[in-house]
C-alpha cells in the first residue's frame, strides 16, 4: 500500500500495520494510531476480531487503551467495509503481479474470495 493515500477498504485483510494507521486517521480514531501499532494490529487482525469472545475484546479494549464508543465506531466501520465487500460493492483491482491477459479470471476469483471472507457476518434482511 502507498504510504500517500489511504489503503483499499476492499483490501482490509492485508492491510499491513501502517494501513491501519492511514485508515484510523480516515475514521477519526487517529489517536489510537500509535497504540494500535505498538500491539501490531494489521488488516488480517482486524478481520479476525468478529471472531472474538466477550473476553477477548475486553483484553483488546484494555491493551489499546481505547474508550467504548471509540471501540463501536472501529466495529461499525469494519462492518461497513464487510458489508460493501459482500454486497459486491468495492472495486476489485489487478494486482501489479498478475498478467493482464488474466484480468477478467483474477476479477471473478477475487470477488468469490473477498465474498467468502465475509461470511462470518450477518446481515438483517
Amino acid at each position: 500500500m502507498s504510504k500517500e493515500q489511504a489503503p483499499e477498504p476492499l483490501d482490509f485483510f492485508i492491510w499491513t500495520v501502517e494501513d491501519v494507521g492511514m485508515w484510523l486517521e480516515k475514521i477519526n480514531l487517529g489517536s489510537y494510531r500509535q497504540i494500535f501499532k505498538e500491539n501490531g494490529v494489521n488488516g488480517e487482525y482486524l478481520e479476525g476480531m468478529s471472531m472474538f469472545t466477550t473476553e477477548q475484546i475486553l483484553r483488546f479494549i484494555r491493551r489499546c487503551h481505547m474508550k467504548w464508543g471509540d471501540f463501536i465506531t472501529l466495529c461499525k466501520e469494519l462492518r461497513r467495509i464487510k458489508v460493501a465487500c459482500l454486497k459486491g460493492e468495492q472495486k476489485v483491482r489487478r494486482p501489479w503481479w498478475a498478467p493482464s491477459c488474466l484480468s477478467l479470471v483474477f476479477l471473478k476469483v477475487a470477488k468469490r474470495n473477498r465474498q467468502s471472507r465475509v461470511v462470518s457476518l450477518k446481515l438483517k434482511p
